[in-house]
């Protein structure tokens, strides 16, 4: 695990000057490899790469970035990790091997097969540049699910590339000029979705894309060697043909060797337990290999309604881990929040961001590996917003569009406060929490055209961002590319695709990727090697979503390790009570931050209709936290970066 950057095409920087900006660039990211760091130069081609090393594989001299090929042809710098390597360099029989980094092995295929044929053999995560000094050609490469994260683009005149935007600010011929159709994506679903960035002429890389460029050829070449939809479309049309039993056996095997691989470390290792089913799976795979206990990370809040630190002692007493807790309050997170615009280099408004970090921060003082959870709920089923949006989708789609427009006008008439009251005695609604919240969230998408119109609508804070974001342009993402809608799929796979390519990379693994690499920490991801991402989209639905329990495969799976009561306890996320510290202890912050002469001065939004929300969730009416905190994350982050 570490962090790269480089550029190609030195525009008016002379030789010395090259040299001071590629160390430059190197060390703004030196948070993601503090273990080493090195740069590499052709100033006849007009390349440069920096490297910064976090030591994790064969901790000496041989594993040291940017590195060159046997033959001197290829350079590369990498981050990530490749799971399978030793196999693969069981298969380069005639490859002299100077060390035992994954590093190398890469090279040594590239080397001996060409990069397409790699790509085939790769299982693990990773970002890398390689440059092939005969062709003159610079390629980039990302993983398949995208883990690990890859910027590029041109910036006058130099292209410039690396893990982090904060590298390329230190090079002179970058523009940091914001890209405000950006902000109105950010807004609406707290991130900025693939291949868009927060800076104009700047990209992300697509999971499972390499992109190639040189300077005769200075336009992008960009192909896929991996394709997510591909690979869903593939598991529906052959289905899993054994039974559920049969299922979850096949399940054990796949993950256990995927855990099994990914605890491969020259350093300590660990895992985060949040008690939930996903993270107590892999923490007792993990231990079912171990003759030692593994270290397990926890967070608790003081707010019962948000710990599930509780939980996940229990898990880890009857594993026999080496389990350590933290417990946290409002003055931990407030003390966190002027360090986000730093660790998520682009506006990122996740709420779980700083749980995430601050479990991340405890983990690191112990190990500097550590393994999550995360993954399986976009992989099997877990949100319960896909059940609800297609049972909801079910009732309206039959109903004339003016007669639903009507029924939401009615649903808003009432205010969520009032509709909290009213409600409160009746037996159906007691299992919802914050009933008018979700009634008025509702009634905002009841005249969608499609299921994954009203999907995209119910998980958006904001419909309408143009109406917050000054010049917006209304950029479409690709989640609404028509060539990813697969009408052979039912509702609810629709959903777990569109949450596959843009949720689960752009939120979910970027959340946990920067939070953890801003203190030097190495996470990885069982659920998503191929195999089992393979495997979970050919299970039926009627497997996933089994006598009425979501994740079934999962639930069955985990009580060969845990007893049921363990198991059985309502869903909890890895959040915080934004809503009630945004009107008491964060209030000042975010005044600040949204007053109507510093949002006018900035020039980026509206100040009437933030100021509009900003009382209204103030007076306690409704409950704007979602759409406050988007807005003061990049309140947050311009901030810091003017």
């Amino acid at each position: 695990m570490c962090g790269f950057t480089g550029f190609l095409g030195y525009g008016s920087l002379n030789a010395s000057q090259v040299k001071n900006v590629t160390k430059n660039m190197g060390s703004a990211i030196i948070h993601r490899g503090p273990d080493d760091s090195g740069i590499w130069l052709d100033v006849e081609s007009q390349v440069a790469f920096s490297h910064q090393r976090l030591s994790v594989l064969d901790l000496s001299f041989h594993g040291s970035q940017p590195m060159a090929s046997l033959s001197g042809r290829y350079v590369i710098v990498f981050n990530g990790e490749i799971y399978n390597h030793h196999n693969i360099r069981k298969k380069l029989h005639n490859y002299v091997f100077r060390g035992n980094s994954d590093t190398e092995t890469i090279l040594a295929g590239i080397e001996a097969w060409g990069l397409d044929k790699l790509l085939t053999q790769l299982e693990g995560m990773y970002a890398f540049a390689v440059w092939d000094k005969e062709g003159g050609l610079l390629t980039l490469v990302r993983d398949r699910i995208g883990e690990k994260p890859l910027y590029y683009g041109w910036q006058d005149g130099v292209f410039l590339f690396g893990s982090d935007l904060e590298s390329f600010k230190r090079h002179p011929n970058f523009k940091s000029k914001v890209d405000r159709n950006s902000i109105s994506l950010m807004l609406s679903y707290g991130y900025i979705p693939a291949p868009h960035s927060i800076y104009q002429g700047i990209s992300k890389l697509l999971p499972g894309c390499s992109l190639s460029i040189s300077m005769l050829n200075p336009e992008p070449n960009i192909e896929s060697y991996w394709s997510a939809i591909d690979v869903a479309k593939s598991g529906v049309q052959t289905p899993f043909s054994g039974t559920a039993h049969d299922a979850v056996d096949k399940l054990e095997s796949l993950l256990m060797n995927s855990v099994g691989s990914q605890m491969l470390s020259d350093v300590p290792l660990g895992a985060f337990l949040s008690g939930g089913i996903d993270s107590s799976l892999i923490v007792s795979l993990m231990q079912a290999q171990s003759n030692r206990p593994i270290q397990t990370f926890s967070i608790g809040f003081n707010d019962k309604n948000y710990n599930e630190a509780i939980y996940a002692k229990k898990v880890a007493q009857h594993l026999g881990t080496n389990h350590t807790e933290l417990y946290v309050d409002y003055k931990d997170i407030v003390n966190v929040i002027p360090r986000l615009p730093l660790i998520y280099s682009e506006p990122f408004s996740d709420s779980s961001q700083v749980p995430t970090f601050l479990v991340s921060q405890l983990a690191k003082k112990h190990v500097t590996v550590a393994l999550t959870g995360d993954a399986g709920d976009e992989l099997f089923c877990g949100y319960n917003r896909y059940q609800i949006t297609n049972k909801l989708w079910r009732k309206i789609k039959i109903l004339p569009v003016p007669l639903r427009a009507l029924i939401a006008r009615a649903l808003m008439s009432i205010s969520p406060a009032n509709w909290d009251k009213y409600t409160a005695h009746i037996p159906f609604f007691n299992a919802y929490n914050k009933i008018g919240d979700k009634l008025h969230k509702g009634a905002r998408v009841l005249t969608s055209n499609s299921i994954n119109e009203l999907y995209m609508g119910l998980v958006s804070n904001f419909q309408n961002p143009g109406s917050i974001v000054i010049n917006d342009g209304n950029v479409p993402t690709t989640l609404f590319d028509k060539k990813i809608i697969l009408n052979e799929f039912d509702g609810v796979q629709q959903m777990m695709a569109l949450d596959l390519i843009s949720y689960l990379p752009d939120d979910i693994l970027t959340k946990v990727d920067r939070a953890a690499m801003s203190v030097s920490l190495e996470t990885r991801v069982p659920f998503l090697d191929k195999s089992v991402v393979e495997f979970a989209w050919s299970l039926p639905q009627s497997i996933k979503l089994k006598n009425g329990y979501t994740k079934w495969p999962l639930r069955e799976l985990l009580s060969h390790y845990l007893p049921n009561e363990m198991i059985d306890r309502p869903k909890m996320g890895f959040g915080m009570p934004i809503d009630t510290w945004l009107r008491g202890p964060l209030r000042d912050w975010a005044e600040d931050l949204l007053s109507e002469d510093r949002l006018l001065r900035e020039g980026y939004f509206h100040p009437l209709p933030i100021r509009k929300i900003w009382k209204e969730h103030l007076s306690g009416k409704y409950n704007h936290k979602n759409k406050l905190w988007n807005i003061l994350m990049f309140q947050a982050w311009l901030c810091a970066n003017q």
